[in-house]
C-alpha cells in the first residue's frame, strides 16, 4: 500500500483527487487531503472509502511533520510560496514531492540532496508550466532526430471563456486567480528574435502584440511574458534565433487593457486615500488631468487620444468603470479597485463553461527546404466543476504522481517535465484522456 499526501484543496485540485481516487482501487493506494478548509476536504473526497480529510494550517510543524513523515508522496497544491516549506520536510523523511509550480531557486538547491536520498521532486506538470513544456519538448526531440534545424519557437497559452459562453464586449471571463491577471506582465518582457535580444517595458507590452488563429476557434491575440530566454536552455535550444512566450486572449483585449495600464491603475505599490468612500467614476477621475467642465470620459479620450465612440470606451463603460457606485474598499491599491470591479463583471456565471488553448508554432530547416509547423491545443471545461483549467493542471500533475509510484519515472532530483522519461508516460495518458495536439506543416 502507498500512502499520498495532498496539501492543498483549491481549485485545481478537484480533478487530481478525483483521478488518484479513481485509480487507488488498483493500486492500494491511500490518500490524505489536508486543508484549512475541513469542509473543502470532504466536498473533494465525497466520501471515498481510500480518501481521508485533515484539517491543516500548514505552518503547525509538528502536524506538517507527522502526515509527510506517514506518505509516500507528497503533492502541493498550496500557494508556490509555501513549497520550499513542505520540500524540506520531504527531504527530512525522505518522501517524493511533486507540484504544478515553476521551480523557485529555493527549490532548484534542494537538487543535489534529493538526489543523495533517492528522491525525485517534480514540478511544472500541470498546464503551464506542464502540458506546455511537455508537448514541445515531444515536437523538439523529433524534429532534431530528424535532424532538422530549429530556427523558432513561439508558445502562447491562455485560460478563456469558452465560446459559446462568451457573452460579454471583452470576449473574457475570470478562469483562474483575478489578481494575477490584474498583475499580468508588470516588468520588463525580454525574448529574442533573429538573433537579436527585444525587450518590451510594461508601458508598451499591450501594444506589442502577435496574432494567432487556431482552426474551430478564430482568431487570437499574444502577449509576451516576462522571461523567454531562459526557456532556450530548458529546451535544449541555446543556439535558437527566436524564442517567444506569451499569453493568449482574444483579438481586442489588449488594446483596451492597455487604457489601464497608462492610466495607473494596475499598480499595487500604494493605496488610494478614502478609497472605500470613492466611486468608481472618482476613481478613474483622479487619474485623469483636472478640467472644470469636461466630462470623465471626455478627459480621457483627450488624455489618451481614444475617439468618444470608440469601441475600447464601450468596453470600458461596460465595464462600470465611469458608474457612479461605491467602491467599498477600504485602502485600497488601484489594482485592488480595478480587480473587485472585474470581479463583478468578469466572473464565470452558472452553467458557464472556459476554454483552454495553447499554440506552439516552430520553424525549421530541412533538407535544404524551410518549414513553420504549429500545434494546437483547445479544449473546453465540461462543466463548472471538470472546468478545462482544473483538467489541464490536475490530470499531467496526477499522471506524474502515479508514474512515480509505479515506477515509470525513476529519475531523481529536482526536474520539470521536459526529458522523455517524464514526459512520455504523461503524454501518452493525456492523448489517450482527449488531451489532444493537432498539428499543420507548411513549407515557407
Amino acid at each position: 500500500m502507498k500512502n499520498i499526501l495532498i496539501i492543498g484543496a483549491g481549485f485545481s485540485t478537484r480533478v487530481l483527487v478525483e483521478y488518484l481516487t479513481k485509480e487507488s482501487g488498483k493500486f492500494d493506494w491511500k490518500l490524505v487531503l489536508a486543508d484549512m478548509d475541513f469542509e473543502a476536504c470532504k466536498t473533494l473526497l465525497n466520501n471515498h472509502p481510500n480518501g481521508t480529510p485533515v484539517q491543516l494550517n500548514v505552518n503547525d510543524e509538528a502536524h506538517l511533520e507527522e502526515l509527510v513523515k506517514n506518505s509516500d508522496i507528497v503533492v502541493s497544491m498550496l500557494p508556490a510560496r509555501f513549497h520550499p516549506i513542505v520540500a524540506k520536510k520531504c527531504l527530512k523523511y525522505s518522501k517524493n514531492l511533486a507540484t504544478a509550480s515553476y521551480v523557485s531557486p529555493e527549490m532548484a538547491k534542494m537538487n543535489d540532496e534529493a538526489k543523495a536520498k533517492g528522491l525525485i521532486f517534480l514540478n511544472e506538470i500541470g498546464l503551464d508550466p506542464g502540458i506546455d513544456h511537455m508537448s514541445a519538448m515531444e515536437i523538439i526531440n523529433r524534429l532534431e532526430n530528424e535532424n532538422a534545424e530549429i530556427t523558432s519557437f513561439k508558445s502562447f497559452t491562455g485560460g478563456l471563456v469558452a465560446p459559446k459562453y462568451d457573452n460579454n464586449p471583452w470576449n473574457y471571463k475570470f478562469t483562474w486567480n483575478p489578481r494575477n491577471v490584474v498583475l499580468a506582465g508588470q516588468g520588463t518582457a525580454r525574448f529574442i528574435k533573429n538573433g537579436k535580444y527585444k525587450y518590451i517595458p510594461y508601458n508598451q507590452l499591450f501594444k506589442r502584440i502577435d496574432k494567432f488563429y487556431i482552426d474551430g476557434y478564430g482568431e487570437f491575440e499574444g502577449y509576451a511574458n516576462r522571461d523567454s530566454l531562459g526557456y532556450r536552455k530548458i529546451y535544449g535550444l541555446e543556439n535558437i534565433q527566436t524564442m517567444l512566450r506569451g499569453t493568449l486572449r482574444k483579438t481586442g483585449f489588449a488594446e483596451t487593457w492597455d487604457i489601464f495600464v497608462q492610466l495607473g491603475i494596475t499598480d499595487d505599490t500604494y493605496t488610494i486615500e478614502n478609497s472605500e468612500n470613492m466611486t468608481y467614476r472618482e476613481f478613474i477621475n483622479s487619474f485623469l488631468p483636472y478640467h472644470e467642465t469636461k466630462s470623465v470620459e471626455e478627459k480621457l479620450s483627450e488624455y489618451l487620444n481614444i475617439p468618444l465612440n470608440d469601441y475600447k470606451l464601450y468596453r470600458l463603460r461596460w465595464l462600470g468603470i465611469f458608474d457612479d457606485k461605491k467602491i467599498g474598499l477600504k485602502n485600497a491599491t488601484p489594482a485592488q479597485i480595478l480587480q473587485k470591479l472585474l470581479e463583478e463583471k468578469w466572473t464565470l456565471e452558472d452553467g458557464d463553461r472556459d476554454m483552454i488553448v495553447m499554440q506552439h508554432i516552430f520553424e525549421y530547416a530541412l533538407n535544404n527546404k524551410k518549414y513553420r509547423l504549429y500545434s494546437s491545443l483547445a479544449i473546453e471545461g465540461k462543466d463548472s466543476y471538470h472546468t478545462a483549467m482544473a483538467i489541464t493542471v490536475g490530470t499531467p500533475l496526477a499522471i506524474g504522481v502515479k508514474s512515480i509510484l509505479t515506477g515509470k519515472i525513476k529519475v531523481k532530483g529536482v526536474h520539470i517535465p521536459v526529458i522523455p522519461e517524464i514526459y512520455e508516460p504523461v503524454m501518452n495518458e493525456l492523448k489517450g484522456l482527449g488531451i489532444n495536439f493537432v498539428e499543420k506543416i507548411e513549407e515557407i
